[in-house]
């Protein structure tokens, strides 16, 4: 991992914790309707706590969880937003707190026990699953953009009108941020393929199509550095907005 991507990786950490912790306060603090939403952003902090020792990723299977919590947190995220959207359009909400709790923690548990019972994952398994993991991100990343904008119309009058178009921005960058990881996999360009094709001498196009791998590459680190400071200062917003 380069200098610049060592501090990409912990300005994440920082602003997803903030952004997690936060988001929890709403949910206990207020209404339902941020329960799933809050354990969305939380998820994705746990997801990034890797960054903070790279040494994790040597054990392939605690590796393929990670990326499954991932995957996990965008869904449910993403349910939440829904969720608001109904809530925008009739004042209901339904189920209960522990009932998202539950449901998601026993989501992640039923998975992690598929990992543990089949064979452990190679680094070919790994990488389709991180890309299982960034397909998730990029279409369900579209779809909270479109349902951000419906709630906005609904609640344009409201004062936290303005924190769900932050909402849409920090999700413009989470697409530019799994959207270039995703480009780069679908093409072997990616650092763990290139390294992975040089180690059993195995051709690639690394070196004929480098402009553009390192554009996609600087464009995958700003926009994580990006959505990582979007979503600490969205929830910063809404903290002070609603105490």
């Amino acid at each position: 991992m380069t200098e610049f991507g060592a501090i990409v990786g912990i300005v994440q950490v920082v602003f997803w914790l903030l952004a997690g912790g936060v988001s929890f306060y709403f949910s206990i603090g207020n209404a339902r309707v941020w329960t799933s939403i809050s354990v969305g952003f939380f998820l994705i902090f746990l997801s990034q706590l890797y960054l903070l020792e790279p040494s994790w990723a040597d054990y392939t299977q605690l590796q393929a969880v990670d990326y499954i919590i991932g995957t996990v947190a965008i869904m449910v995220m993403t349910h939440g937003f829904q969720e608001y959207y109904v809530f925008s359009r009739t004042l209901d909400i339904g189920g209960s707190k522990l009932a998202v709790y539950l449901g998601t923690l026993g989501v992640i548990c039923v998975s992690s026990a598929f990992i543990f019972i089949n064979p452990e994952p190679t680094y070919t398994v790994l990488r389709n699953i991180k890309m299982i993991e960034n397909a998730t991100w990029v279409f369900l990343a579209v779809i909270n953009i479109d349902l951000i904008r419906k709630i906005y119309i609904q609640i344009r009058d409201s004062v936290i009108s303005k924190g769900f178009v932050a909402f849409g921005i920090v999700f413009f960058f989470i697409f530019l941020w799994k959207g270039s990881e995703l480009y780069l996999q679908v093409f072997c360009w990616d650092s763990d393929w290139h390294i992975f094709a040089t180690n059993n001498s195995i051709a690639d196009t690394f070196d004929l199509y480098s402009g553009r791998i390192a554009f996609s590459m600087m464009i995958n680190q700003a926009a994580a550095m990006l959505s990582a400071l979007s979503v600490g200062g969205t929830f910063i917003y809404l903290y002070r907005l609603l105490r």
